[in-house]
């Protein structure tokens, strides 16, 4: 049933307009602007196509964790961090869809690929962060070169599941 799912989205063109050329290499700041419509072996999907596959495909969140309380707050105010909002049932890998990445960051991505799969080397995985976010291509971009398969790649992210209706939740960051 997946694989035909999956097949089914391959055939199904995402309704996108080419913003930027893919580019060759990874990309760096700015990461909030225009993406291309395309990423090389993998599928690019639309909010519709994003929504069909929640419950069948892995769901995964890469936008950064907020590194520190804001700037200009009076001393001695506590600052929490504040909540994510994500795709339900998403896993939250934060900050792995940079240019370079740590080895603490490669490895949470490398990881939460691996689990994502559960063990089914069939079972999709959705990469998503914002809408034009560098970091969701960055890291759909590593899962291809790195075998994973298949990898789709939803750039609309929780901006455009948002806008189409759908409910976020509060998810955790996955733990270091």
């Amino acid at each position: 049933m997946i694989r035909l799912l999956t097949l089914a989205l391959l055939l199904a063109p995402a309704a996108r307009a080419e913003t930027v050329p893919e580019p060759d290499t990874y990309h760096g700041e700015p990461y909030r602007s225009p993406v291309p419509a395309t990423l090389a072996g993998a599928q690019v999907i639309d909010v519709g196509q994003a929504i069909a596959l929640q419950g069948q495909a892995a769901f995964l969140d890469v936008l950064p964790r907020p590194k520190a309380k804001p700037a200009g707050l009076p001393e001695g105010t506590i600052w929490n961090e504040p909540p994510h909002r994500s795709i339900p049932g998403a896993e939250w890998l934060w900050d792995t869809g940079y240019e370079a990445l740590s080895p603490a960051e490669e490895a949470r991505l490398r990881d939460g690929l691996t689990r994502a799969k559960a063990g089914d080397p069939d079972r999709p995985v959705v990469i998503f962060c914002r809408s034009d976010c560098w970091m969701s291509w960055n890291a759909a971009r590593r899962a291809v070169e790195w075998g994973f398969d298949p990898v789709i790649w939803f750039p609309g992210g929780t901006d455009a599941w948002e806008q189409a209706g759908q409910p976020l939740v509060t998810v955790e960051p996955v733990a270091p």
